[in-house]
């Protein structure tokens, strides 16, 4: 289905140079491969929250400082999200996903052999240096894999790596974790990296560099109509998010009052629920993109303001978490598509705004969340969860205009 671009958005005389008008069939089996790549990388990134103490003991230093590998693989993949396009201008596509498969190799070998700290925090580097370069080229990738009115779908099919590696990756690396020691952890997650690698020899095609990237085209792309807005809605709403995910153990803990077996359980519910979500989403985006962008914070704002209000009931807790999961899902989704159709131009500097959008919002939420927790207790978390997606909301409605064929 076409979706022309509003008159008012754009020049008439920009054309795409991401999107590939001529791609009639859909190339699944790369697409798939994007999807593999994304499971290894996620989890590999989700291990050391899952190997913390193990980590920290192996290396004898504290679970503060081996905290840091999470913190320095967000920055890192900040950083690169911004200047990955430049960085890369003129180098065919195909080998930069792959290099990017290469570093988490070495990443996880690093890890796994890591003596101190300091060989820690670089191995983590590496990583982030993947995470951010893969999710920035990740959107403006699966334009030229597949037609148009499919992206939805292959986005949908890309994030379900991100549903699977929630799920699996936390109690998986634990449990792994005490069979084989958390080195061997980082082996194994090599071994999966090894996989996604060789997957996406055989199915990526050619994709040569479009278009000309240059250090001021973020600041560009900014300045379009609609573009900025859109930037700070995503913030709203990914820091409205890691506000309340970042302190889901403690509210459960002390509101709903349930032990380690009933947070492991009710996470592992938002993780199934999540997947299903990551599935559905693309039905409902191919109704009406604005309907799934208004509607996913709406419903988040609701279930935070009501655990804040009345949580404290085990069962109806872990449903609401539970639906939470299964909505949130579809929040990536929907914003890669709305880059897919606000600037198909330049996908991959919108790609990175978005990484670094929400980077930034790990950052902001957990950092705030932090401090309420202090003064006011899980609840208080809650609230200012959602009184941060109500905002986000109010600005979707009155400042993301519709697209394509919301229109």
């Amino acid at each position: 289905m076409e979706r022309p671009m509003p008159s008012d958005t754009f020049a008439t005389n920009v054309q795409p140079d991401i999107s590939d008008k001529n791609q009639t069939r859909p190339a699944w089996g790369a697409v798939f491969s994007m999807s593999l790549g994304v499971f290894s990388l996620v989890t590999a990134e989700f291990l050391p929250a899952s190997l913390l103490t193990p980590l920290a003991e192996g290396l004898n230093i504290s679970k503060g400082a081996a905290g840091q590998a999470v913190t320095v693989t967000a920055l890192v993949a900040l950083l690169t999200s911004l200047f990955i396009s430049v960085a890369i201008r003129g180098i065919d596509r195909k080998w930069i996903l792959m290099g990017f498969s290469v570093l988490l190799i070495i990443s996880n070998l690093t890890v796994a052999t890591a003596p101190g700290i300091l060989t820690l925090l670089f191995g983590r580097v590496l990583i982030g240096i993947a995470l951010g370069g893969f999710w920035s080229l990740s959107i403006a990738t699966l334009m030229r894999l597949v037609p148009e009115r499919d992206i939805p779908r292959a986005i949908s099919i890309m994030f379900l790596g991100v549903s699977a590696a929630t799920v699996f990756a936390v109690p998986v690396g634990s449990y792994l974790g005490a069979m084989i020691g958390w080195r061997g952890v980082f082996v194994a997650a090599t071994g999966l990296a090894v996989l996604a690698l060789l997957v996406q020899m055989l199915t990526l095609p050619s994709l040569p560099a479009q278009g000309k990237a240059r250090m001021t085209i973020l600041f560009e792309v900014l300045r379009r109509p609609g573009i900025g807005i859109g930037m700070i809605a995503v913030l709203m709403v990914f820091a409205g998010h890691f506000t309340f995910f970042t302190y889901i153990r403690p509210f459960l803990e002390t509101v709903t009052g349930v032990g380690v077996d009933g947070v492991t359980a009710i996470l592992f519910g938002f993780g199934l629920a999540n997947f299903l979500g990551t599935y559905l989403i693309a039905f409902v985006i191919q109704r009406s993109l604005r309907l799934a962008l208004i509607m996913m914070p709406s419903v988040m704002a609701g279930l935070a303001l009501i655990l804040t209000l009345f949580g404290g009931v085990t069962a109806v807790d872990a449903l609401l978490i539970a639906v939470w999961g299964l909505v949130i899902a579809g929040v990536p989704v929907s914003w890669s598509t709305w880059i897919t159709r606000a600037m198909p131009d330049q996908a991959e500097a919108g790609g990175g705004l978005i990484v670094a959008a929400i980077n930034f919002a790990i950052a902001a939420g957990a950092g705030l969340g932090g401090g309420l927790l202090e003064i006011s207790g899980p609840r208080g978390v809650f609230l200012i969860s959602g009184l941060i997606l109500v905002a986000a909301v109010i600005t979707i409605i009155l400042k993301i205009k519709p697209l394509g064929n919301d229109e």
